[in-house]
């Protein structure tokens, strides 16, 4: 154990850190998601995401904007466990039979004013899965929405247009 402990010591740190990534056009989108959540929302916007049947592509673009890359805290954006302390559902993926009585009861227990974003594709329309015994469709067969964010799924910066776009109204 010790010869091993002389040999870190004695080789060193070998890596080389990352150079800083910095999109304008994040920087941008930041920049107004920002101050208009200091506005309305008095500098934090707490999310709450909903899988309503998806196949989780889009549940990872949505952890991409956790992550210290995009670090969508430093604008103010939050997620949150509970509906209870929720300002807005981000809801992805279609609605699957078993999933729209959880849905709606997620939306009844986030306090008013409540904004609803369908993200991905299959959020928006049902995408590939559409309407079936399975599956109910978009998210607007089951609760109102706000904002749709299309694409499959979309990326970390259209996710936090999205938002924008959301609050924004």
């Amino acid at each position: 154990m010790i010869r091993i402990l002389k040999q870190i010591f004695h080789t060193g740190i070998v890596t080389e850190p990352l150079p800083p990534i910095v999109d304008p056009e994040l920087m941008k989108i930041g920049a107004q998601l920002e101050e208009v959540i200091k506005k309305r929302f008095q500098g934090s916007l707490a999310i709450r995401q909903v899988d309503a049947g998806s196949c989780n592509a889009c549940e990872l673009e949505i952890h991409a904007v956790n992550n210290p890359i995009y670090n969508c805290e430093r604008f103010g954006v939050h997620f949150t466990a509970s509906p209870r302390f929720a300002d807005m559902l981000l809801v992805t993926g279609p609605i699957s039979q078993n999933m729209e009585i959880a849905l709606r009861r997620t939306y009844t227990a986030t306090p008013r004013p409540k904004l609803v974003v369908a993200v991905g594709d299959c959020g928006c329309t049902g995408g590939i899965f559409g309407k079936s015994y399975a599956s109910l469709g978009g998210v607007d067969q089951v609760l109102p929405v706000d904002a749709y964010i299309p694409g499959c799924p979309p990326t970390p910066t259209a996710l936090l247009q999205g938002i924008l776009r959301a609050i924004g109204k």
